[in-house]
């Protein structure tokens, strides 16, 4: 995988070969290439390597300020082959299965009932979601943290919170299905998935190539409205749940 950032400070040769010596020495980066008229250095690295950890090998040289700009999803498969590009459905597949399958069960609860509710579909579609995707991040915890610090706005400044923000849909995943106070399992959700769509928005207008951690580090999905759609949904549920109990 590949990621390209900003670097300021650079104005000669001599500190173009020191910021390469210093980002080669951080564990797991495989490559540092650096563009010094454009101020920019394209890092290929084992796995998802956390800004603050490459701005942490420059801290001696405060001179030297990296930031980030974008990351390029890998083209190339564990066999050495060169991977083709993928149609918006293949490449989609996984949250479009996981989704139909969340939907498809949460229905048929309905069906097997007799009768329609919307309100009590909603609350088994929300504790569906927030289960099957707290899973899919807690297969990987580390391999998620560093996907989500990559551009959730809480995630960049404090360390730590990917770790926090899965056993939080988690939690909210056990309260949806148990039906725990619903006014406050409601509240929470619009309030954690608000700060999270933000993040989410500025990624994808400002149009930078970065993986998805919906589905934790499991599948290489990219940053895109679909991630947007997704959030906005369960922000858009739980008002409607809150508003009903009002």
């Amino acid at each position: 995988m590949k990621h390209t950032y900003k670097v300021s400070g650079m104005t000669c040769s001599s500190c173009l070969s020191k910021v390469q010596h210093l980002l080669s020495q951080v564990k797991g980066v495989n490559n540092v290439s650096i563009d010094l008229e454009k101020g920019e250095a394209e890092i290929t690295m084992e796995h998802h390597i956390a800004t603050s950890e490459l701005k942490n090998a420059l801290k001696e040289n405060p001179r030297y300020q990296l930031t980030e700009k974008s990351v390029e999803m890998p083209k190339v498969t564990p066999t050495g082959f060169i991977e083709e590009e993928k149609s918006w459905l293949e490449t989609y597949r996984p949250i479009l299965l996981v989704f139909g399958y969340i939907t498809g069960i949460t229905l048929l609860v309905q069906f097997v009932n007799g009768s329609f509710n919307w309100m009590q579909w909603m609350n088994h579609f929300m504790a569906g979601f927030f289960l099957v995707f707290s899973f899919f991040k807690l297969l990987n915890l580390k391999g998620f943290a560093e996907s989500y610090a990559m551009y959730d706005i809480v995630a960049k400044k404090m360390k730590g919170y990917g770790y926090i923000y899965a056993f939080i849909e988690l939690g909210l995943g056990v309260a949806y299905l148990v039906g725990f106070n619903p006014f406050v399992t409601n509240l929470v959700t619009v309030i954690v998935m608000s700060i999270s769509i933000i993040g989410v928005l500025q990624s994808v207008l400002n149009k930078q190539k970065i993986k998805c951690a919906c589905l934790g580090d499991v599948f290489n999905l990219p940053m895109s409205t679909i991630t947007i759609i997704e959030d906005a949904l369960m922000i858009g549920m739980s008002l409607i749940m809150l508003i009903k109990m009002i």
